[in-house]
């Protein structure tokens, strides 16, 4: 299934390729080349297989820089072949007008990669986890149909969430809705966009696109700790949570009602992975926003090589040194990769807060929830509702008092 195949995706883009274990082969004979790249090593990389690039690496020049006479220009001797190589790798001596971070790296080849891969895999595999959630959504709504309130409706209504609760809701889920459509803009411009709007048409909308991501974050970084703080005691599982989940949660069956308190399994569920996500998107996010104050994958992968965790997969260690461009791409394919699955999650969490349930919609509407509603869908907390009303009442003045 696409959402599975998504799911490796993960596993394996987070990880270097260089750390991916490849089949190895003897080096080829490149003597009839004179030392320089032979069909073997083309055909190798053209089918992703590893190549022992040292041969390049390690012939930038330097025997015939070291020959040079004093008052040479830099680059002496050496080669066009030589200079470009020893910029490739790192290892030539420049300086830059620049004074910013990592300003004399002048090329970074693993740009081309991440390119790749966010243009391959990334954004195929995570279109078809929207498109698959659709299909399924689509089809449980044709065969269940909506979710009604089984039970006659008694006209009086229960405060499900008061103001604050539903303004941290909307403040997380309308900033969460903005930056979704902004970043999948982003994502599928060139080929989606480019066609209708035209180079410059695309520039303008692409740059509209990156300020409102850049800026409704901050939103969205609010909203989940306003969500986190006003939520999360109400969240904990519970072993009434495994009896939830072995009914269905009622979702698959007519008149099957499991008793739940103010939030059922699957709210806490979509919860967790609310808060789990959100968090994992916004560090990458801020990473991507300040990448030479906040790198987070070289610290990563300390820890991961640490714990011994490529083994379990059969990886060779991480790199532990990554430079700023490479910091970049990571957390951009790791923002990516989050994103798509947060949104097909969200998706579900969308249809069953609307069309997909009779009455839902209204606890962050206006906060008020039919009484038969809660009675079907959160019986417990219901009753604990009625019990503080009931003790309020015993204590309220009597008009003798």
């Amino acid at each position: 299934m696409p959402f599975i195949r998504l799911l490796i995706c993960i596993l394996c883009l987070a990880l270097p390729a260089s750390a991916q274990e490849t089949p190895q082969a003897p080096p080829p004979d490149r003597g009839a080349t004179g030392g320089a790249t032979t069909l073997e090593d083309i055909l190798r990389r053209q089918e992703g297989l590893k190549v022992d690039d040292s041969y390049r690496s390690e012939n930038l020049g330097r025997s015939n820089r070291e020959g040079t006479a004093p008052g040479l220009d830099t680059r002496g001797v050496a080669s066009d072949s030589d200079v470009f190589r020893a910029l490739r790798y790192n290892a030539a001596d420049v300086t830059s007008s620049s004074r910013g971070p990592a300003s004399e790296v002048i090329i970074q080849d693993g740009g081309m990669r991440w390119l790749q891969l966010r243009e391959g895999p990334i954004r195929e595999y995570g279109t078809w986890a929207l498109a698959g959630m659709l299909v399924l959504l689509a089809l449980f709504f044709l065969v269940r149909g909506r979710i009604r309130i089984d039970g006659e409706k008694t006209g009086r209504t229960v405060t499900r969430f008061t103001g604050f609760e539903r303004f941290g809701h909307w403040l997380f889920a309308g900033s969460f809705l903005i930056l979704g459509a902004t970043g999948l803009i982003t994502l599928w411009g060139r080929h989606a966009f480019v066609p209708i709007l035209g180079k410059e048409g695309f520039a303008t909308l692409a740059l509209a696109c990156k300020w409102l991501h850049n800026n409704i974050a901050w939103a969205f970084m609010l909203g989940l700790v306003i969500v986190t703080v006003n939520w999360i005691g109400h969240n904990l599982p519970t072993l009434l949570d495994l009896k939830w989940l072995a009914k269905g949660g009622g979702l698959f069956s007519k008149g099957v009602h499991p008793p739940a308190r103010k939030f059922n399994a699957g709210q806490k569920i979509i919860f967790w992975a609310c808060i789990l996500l959100g968090v994992s998107i916004s560090l990458s996010g801020l990473s991507l926003i300040f990448p030479f104050e906040m790198p987070m994958f070289a610290k990563t992968f300390i820890i991961l090589n640490d714990i011994g965790a490529p083994g379990w997969v059969g990886l060779a260690p991480l790199p532990e040194v990554l430079a700023p461009h490479e910091e970049m791409q990571y957390a951009q394919l790791w923002h990516v990769i989050v994103a798509f699955v947060f949104m097909a999650i969200i998706l579900a969490h969308i249809y069953l807060g609307s069309i997909g349930m009779e009455g839902a919609f209204d606890a962050m509407g206006s906060g008020e929830v039919e009484e038969q509603w809660a009675r079907e869908h959160h019986s417990l907390w219901l009753d604990e509702v009625k019990a503080r009303e009931g003790q309020a009442g015993s204590k309220a003045p009597t008009p003798a008092e």
